[in-house]
């Protein structure tokens, strides 16, 4: 079925085709890329983390510099025990890391990727803006 043959229309907001397959080739090409299903929920996971506005802020402040519990507290007007709270669900999703220094813990960004995907989020959020 050719594109000309297809009658592309509203449907409850979303575009839609009345027609099969048109570019097999692509379907295919793209099919063999993409990544096992298993990859892709973990992705989705992943990006879960970013949808709560306290983890933005604390991952915000991390990104700017390595902190311990008290001062992100005090930052974000918030208990320890909440701010521990956010830190572990960030350290479990291998976004943050901790360092000890005598009874202090320090957290910062895991890695410079997670540094690069939130200032990514950050820019293209204000670009939108």
């Amino acid at each position: 079925m050719y594109w000309g043959d297809c009658m592309a229309r509203r449907l409850q907001g979303a575009e839609r085709c009345d027609c099969d397959v048109i570019h097999e080739d692509v379907v295919n090409s793209v099919k063999d890329k993409m990544p096992q299903e298993e990859i892709l929920y973990d992705l989705a996971e992943f990006f879960k983390i970013f949808g709560d506005s306290t983890r933005i802020k604390i991952l915000w402040a991390l990104d700017e510099s390595e902190m311990c519990v008290c001062d992100i507290s005090v930052l974000l007007n918030m208990t320890q025990s909440a701010v521990s709270h956010q830190l572990r669900i960030l350290k479990q999703a291998d976004l943050v890391k901790s360092r000890k220094e005598g009874k202090i813990v320090y957290y910062s960004l895991l890695d410079e990727h997670i540094r690069q995907i939130f200032d990514q989020g950050l820019s293209h959020t204000i670009e939108e803006n």
